[in-house]
């Protein structure tokens, strides 16, 4: 159908209007629909000013098919030889992912200009085809083109997303050839690419730098962080602050908060959050995020939640950040809390969210959940992520529920070394040391090498199995691993050797370390204390103390069982004393229930109540104090004072049977039997469960597990005999012993 030539003449002034206008607004329905208002009658725009924002409309609305429409109109109305016109169409084809009709367009155009080639450059950048884009600006060159600003910057980005540095720094040459190095965006843009490449090459480029703005800081701080160099990264921002006055933006504030979270570097933490707070950026969610971070790796949950709390808008990571931090600082009930709420409130949960409410469910020990979790996570599709897998794997281990940790591991497709470690420690953790040094042994028919936590997990199941024989061969893994250097590793193979009974070997590894720490130090003090050697414990405390280290809290709690086990109660009762003033260490709540333990196996009963009555009120007396009391009372028969530990043990630790048999036993060693029944009878009532007590003996070569009245093991009689050899041998000690107190 024809409309009167007259008609869509009198329109076409109205048609305009509304595309300029629709187009203004942003209304490109609106700017489409007035198009295909115009094709109806049979009219095309003949006005150039028009046909950008009906390409414009075009692309958003993603109408390919009035996008060509356009492109037919301006073929035959002869636009195409207009430079801004055809560059229009190169960029509609380049947004709209149809490369061969952009370079059908390019080809066909007859003038191009710097524009056309920042097209092509620009358009090949966003496919992720750097290559292809640093080809095109060869080409470029050899046609004598004259790349502008924004060319050499989006040159110099594609140089860096393709890792191709040999041309950047080409570009870098051509940038001081051309007179343009004093530009300052160029300038950020190479100092982002060498921060890449090379941190030392970045830093000379920023210290040739005349004019270095708030951009020029931030990249430079952040090149220290990916390299590794957080303490860099602080000095710097010093500098920036103290000596030139530039204040941070944003993104600064944020990596250099995230130079703290890795150093531990409060002070310079709370000093950009009051930089924040005073510029007004508090509100900012990126930042608060990254608060919430610094605060928890510095070892300060109290601060991170009340930023947490003060945000006045949050995101899924603002939620997965402060659970990370109560998880980190190990306030596991907070975190429980804070999982619960995010449930109550509706906030998705993540892969993220999923692997810190695996740790809750690890300290908790809640197997039931774990498995729920699993259902989550293959709802999800989660299946494929390694992180999960393996978190995963280390809680149903961790819950005791190593058999399904084993067959989620058994049933991956690929596993890699993070997979075998927790496999490893899983099967550890739960008394199975034989099949964790199986998993190791085949682990080690794949391509994965083992990791020095890999090595830790395997060193830590020979202690458990306590065979010295396996133990030589896992610390001769380490050797060839070239793994026993390492400071952790060497410590772990000290405490190995010191469970197995190796004492001496312990300490010829021990002094054999070129390096040692503070956990060194300490594990030493308790391998001399777990085989009795009280006083070569307590002498290497001013040992280490020469040696310019410090004795910390683990160090006091090993030196104290120590005393304990060898019975030094002077001695025990003179270091807690003196560990505030000579070594700077405040007891906790731990130190005080092994000296509780110390002074009630001596017998001295009255003087342990008496010290719990000491204890500072900020410090909870836990379970283990009281249950050191009770054990004492049940040895020295006090059951009026082993009923009040008992009472307090009962309400501390309901669901553990330790107590229970500890006041059973108690009672029934004097001879009150309704009440060792009651108890028994509540262990059974409360769905306590029981877990046996072994021993571990050596036969043979082998260390045999054993428990009272068991004849399940295959080595039972051999068993039994050495326990018989092992029992006259003391009686016949103490035999002698006694007759020399007599004389």
């Amino acid at each position: 159908m024809r409309f009167p030539a007259n008609l869509w003449v009198s329109k076409l002034p109205s048609w305009s209007l509304r595309i300029e206008e629709s187009s203004r607004l942003g209304k490109w329905v609106q700017v489409l629909s007035i198009y295909r208002e115009m094709q109806r009658y049979g009219v095309q725009p003949s006005d150039p000013s028009l046909f950008s924002p009906i390409l414009k409309a075009c692309l958003t609305l993603s109408s390919t098919y009035y996008g060509k429409s356009m492109h037919s109109s301006f073929i035959k109305q002869g636009y195409d030889s207009f430079a801004s016109i055809g560059n229009s169409i190169v960029d509609f084809y380049m947004k709209c992912g149809d490369l061969n009709s952009a370079l059908a367009a390019f080809h066909r155009m007859q003038n191009t200009d710097s524009v056309s080639w920042n097209i092509i450059i620009y358009g090949h950048l966003n496919r992720g085809d750097a290559e292809e884009s640093l080809w095109w600006f060869n080409k470029a060159r050899a046609a004598s083109f004259t790349p502008n600003t924004s060319t050499l910057l989006l040159l110099i980005q594609a140089c860096r997303n393709a890792g191709a540095y040999r041309k950047g720094i080409e570009i870098h040459g051509y940038v001081i050839r051309s007179g343009l190095s004093a530009i300052a965006s160029i300038q950020n843009s190479l100092l982002t690419m060498y921060v890449y490449i090379d941190t030392g090459s970045a830093r000379k480029l920023f210290d040739e730098m005349s004019d270095k703005d708030v951009i020029s800081w931030s990249v430079m701080i952040e090149g220290y962080l990916q390299s590794e160099e957080p303490d860099f990264a602080l000095e710097l921002f010093r500098e920036m602050v103290s000596e030139n006055g530039i204040q941070p933006d944003g993104i600064t504030a944020a990596s250099v908060l995230k130079a703290c979270a890795r150093l531990e570097g409060i002070d310079m933490g709370k000093l950009v959050h009051g930089v924040v707070i005073k510029r007004g950026e508090y509100d900012d969610l990126f930042i608060g995020n990254s608060l919430i971070n610094m605060y928890s790796k510095c070892n300060a949950v109290g601060s991170a939640f009340q930023v947490y709390r003060e945000m006045s808008r949050k995101n899924n990571v603002s939620w997965n950040s402060m659970l990370f931090g109560f998880v980190f600082n190990e306030k596991f009930s907070e975190a429980l809390s804070l999982f619960n709420l995010m449930v109550e409130k509706g906030v998705e949960v993540d892969e993220v969210t999923i692997v810190n409410f695996l740790h809750i469910c690890k300290h908790f020990v809640l197997a039931s959940a774990c498995k729920s979790v699993h259902c989550l996570i293959i709802r999800r599709e989660y299946e494929l992520n390694d992180l999960v897998i393996n978190s995963l794997i280390d809680a149903y281990a961790k819950c005791n529920l190593v058999d399904l940790a084993w067959k989620l591991f058994y049933g991956l497709r690929s596993r890699d070394v993070v997979a075998w470690s927790t496999m490893i420690a899983g099967f550890a953790h739960c008394g199975k040391p034989d099949e964790a040094v199986r998993v190791f042994c085949e682990m080690s028919k794949t391509q994965e090498k083992p990791t020095v936590i890999t090595i830790m997990n395997l060193l830590e199941a020979c202690s458990i199995s306590a065979e010295l024989g396996r133990s030589k061969w896992a610390h001769g893994v380490a050797i060839r691993r070239d793994m026993a250097a390492d400071v952790a590793v060497a410590t772990a193979i000290v405490d190995m050797y010191a469970k197995c009974g190796a004492i001496d070997t312990s300490r010829r590894v021990f002094n054999q370390m070129q390096q040692k720490n503070v956990v060194s130090w300490s594990a030493m003090v308790a391998a001399y204390g777990m085989n009795g050697l009280s006083k070569e414990a307590l002498a290497l405390l001013p040992e280490m103390k020469s040696q310019g280290l410090k004795p910390n809290a683990v160090t006091a709690l090993s030196a104290l069982s120590a005393c304990s086990h060898g019975g030094l109660i002077k001695e025990g009762l003179a270091f807690l004393k003196s560990m505030v003033h000579e070594y700077g260490i405040v007891p906790e709540s731990e130190h005080y229930s092994c000296v509780i333990d110390m002074l009630g196996r001596a017998g001295k009963v009255d003087i342990a109540m008496d010290l719990i009555k000491q204890i500072p009120g900020d410090l909870k007396i836990g379970a283990s104090a009281w249950g050191a009391l009770l054990s004492a009372c049940r040895s020295h028969g006090n059951s009026e004072l082993g009923a009040g530990a008992l009472s307090h043990i009962l309400d501390l630790e309901p669901m553990n049977s330790a107590g229970y048999l500890l006041g059973s036993s108690m009672y029934a060693a004097e001879g009150s039997w309704d009440d060792a029944t009651t108890m028994r009878r509540l262990v059974k009532e409360r769905g306590v469960r029981v877990c046996a007590g072994y021993s571990l003996v050596h036969v043979g070569n082998r260390a045999s597990r054993f428990v009272a009245g068991d004849c399940s093991n295959s080595r039972a009689q051999e068993i039994n005999i050495t326990v018989e050899r092992l029992h006259s041998c003391m009686t016949i000690d103490e035999r002698i012993l006694l007759g020399a107190t007599e004389c």
